[in-house]
């Protein structure tokens, strides 16, 4: 029955639902989508009305990462839900982790808009946000009261971090000083944390993204003993070369693994106007993402553990990356073009996937390809 609803409301959202809201813009779209999501998410009854009608669980899915539990694989990508609002619709349509952010130190107001642009012919969005969201302040004492309420999250939650987007952080000891005070702050909520070094859309660009900045950066956050799991969030348009020197540095600290990899920067083959600021989601960044996944597990799989991050629409898709290294797949690009029955259809297919080539469990497939890239 489950099966026969997202089929059924896959087909409508594609068909129906999804032209309608492609007529308007995709920043007046997000805001509804949050609003609708975090209204939903209150009510018991329409969470699991969205559990059966999309949610799909078997064993041979989880798993137990860094002494977390895992129902499946697929989670949902930082970006999206920016204020930690949704984190009980998000969980009831079935994904297997959740990232909210990122959140910053201060209130960040973001980057001018249009924040969203999308590309429709090659299942792309082009991102400008800027790290918008209301401050570690606001956000934790909305995950403390997230916490005490029957909504609360039954999946791990990362929280990813950033340096607040302003000119005020834009020195290394000022911007070491904001990721520092935010991780302080939200210690108490997070079961993972994402430190994210990568957005593109920043003030003073990514200057942690330089071996002796991060060894800095992470040598300040070894000093707070965080005992959540820590994941880095890696940029997406660098030589392997310059990618291997941040990884180098990432495992002489206390990190646990990698998101691999952050928005596109690098425009070439892409359908839009270079008056159209932003960095790129979605199908274009699946190849670079899948070949870092690769070479990263070659290198340091025996100290790291993947993310997944680009590209996700199909159980192929998430299915590969988990082939070539990644543990776990986040998306949020697919969602948008394919609807929230999306996260049971992957989950649905990577079991398929997993009897077709005679695995147990999802574990078993993990790296199986990352020696043939």
């Amino acid at each position: 029955m489950g099966n026969i609803v997202r089929v059924f409301t896959h087909q409508t959202y594609v068909g129906v639902i999804k032209p309608l809201l492609f007529t308007q813009s995709p920043d007046v779209v997000h805001s509804k989508a949050v609003e609708l999501g975090s209204k939903v998410g209150k009510h018991r009854p329409l969470r699991q009305l969205a559990s059966l009608s999309w949610a799909y669980k078997n064993p041979r899915l989880s798993q137990t990462i860094h002494g977390l539990e895992y129902d499946n694989p697929v989670g949902l990508s930082a970006g999206f839900d920016k204020n930690a609002r949704l984190i009980p619709i998000m969980q009831a349509i079935g994904f297997g982790h959740i990232t909210v952010g990122s959140i910053t130190s201060k209130v960040c107001e973001g980057n001018p808009k249009p924040w969203f642009h999308r590309i429709p012919e090659q299942k792309a969005i082009v991102v400008h946000v800027g790290l918008a969201n209301t401050g570690r302040e606001a956000i934790a004492a909305s995950l403390r009261d997230a916490k005490g309420s029957q909504s609360k999250a039954r999946v791990p939650v990362t929280i990813s971090v950033a340096r607040t987007n302003s000119q005020e952080t834009s020195t290394d000891k000022e911007g070491i000083d904001d990721y520092v005070q935010t991780l302080k702050t939200l210690r108490l909520y997070a079961d993972n944390f994402e430190i994210n070094i990568s957005c593109p859309n920043t003030y003073g660009g990514e200057p942690f993204t330089t071996p002796a900045r991060l060894d800095a950066l992470l040598g300040a956050i070894d000093a707070l003993n965080l005992m959540q799991p820590v994941y880095i969030k890696m940029p997406s348009d660098v030589p392997w070369r310059k990618y291997c020197s941040l990884l180098d540095v990432i495992i002489r600290h206390s990190v646990q693994g990698v998101t691999v990899s952050n928005l596109r920067k690098n425009r070439q083959g892409i359908a839009v106007s270079s008056s159209v600021k932003g960095g790129i989601s979605g199908l274009p960044t699946q190849a670079a993402s899948d070949l870092f996944i690769a070479k990263t597990y070659q290198k340091y799989g025996d100290k790291l553990t993947i993310i997944g991050v680009g590209g996700i629409f199909t159980a192929e898709d998430a299915y590969r990356k988990i082939r070539l290294g990644a543990s776990l797949v986040d998306l949020l690009t697919g969602l948008i073009y394919e609807g929230p029955s999306l996260v049971g259809s992957i989950n649905r297919g990577l079991v398929k996937l997993l009897d077709r080539d005679g695995f147990d469990s999802i574990e078993d497939a993990i790296g199986i390809d990352a020696h043939k890239v």
